[in-house]
């Protein structure tokens, strides 16, 4: 369930977004690249990670990181209202063209250093795994974004 998630909110619904709307209205690939990963990987992404941490910390303590204290579920809680905020800025970027950019600057850094955190532990489960694996490709992704951005 959880790697059909990652897949679906940061890989298909971005590009089956980008094409859809290519189709209708066409436009910038560049700039609806920004647009619909901006709001699926960031915004959507992060908005329901959000919930998870803040409603059930558990899952991300216990399942991802292997932390069976509980002291860490509020730590985790915190980790939550952070992807809560950092997901309604990607959100609300769908109806605020100015604030992709800045969502992507944020988005991408938050995925990019909790992917290379996931790297360099070495040891890591499965889901540790997927999740590294996806915030490096997202990172990725938005990085490419801005940086054409630049020159575009």
């Amino acid at each position: 369930m959880y790697l059909g998630m990652i897949v679906l909110l940061m890989v298909i619904l971005p590009i089956g977004s980008i094409a859809a709307e290519m189709v209708i209205h066409g436009g910038s690939l560049i700039v609806l690249a920004g647009k619909w990963f901006v709001f699926w990987a960031v915004g959507i992404r992060l908005i329901l990670a959000g919930c998870r941490q803040t409603i059930n910390p558990a899952f991300t303590a216990q399942k991802i990181f292997e932390i069976k204290d509980p002291a860490a579920l509020v730590i985790v809680q915190e980790l939550g209202f952070a992807n809560l905020s950092i997901g309604l800025l990607g959100i609300l970027s769908i109806f605020e063209r100015g604030w992709v950019v800045p969502a992507a600057v944020v988005g991408g850094l938050f995925y990019g250093l909790a992917g290379f955190k996931h790297l360099l532990k070495g040891d890591r489960n499965k889901i540790e795994n997927i999740a590294m694996i996806s915030d490096l490709f997202i990172f990725l992704v938005l990085a490419a974004y801005l940086a054409a951005m630049q020159w575009a």
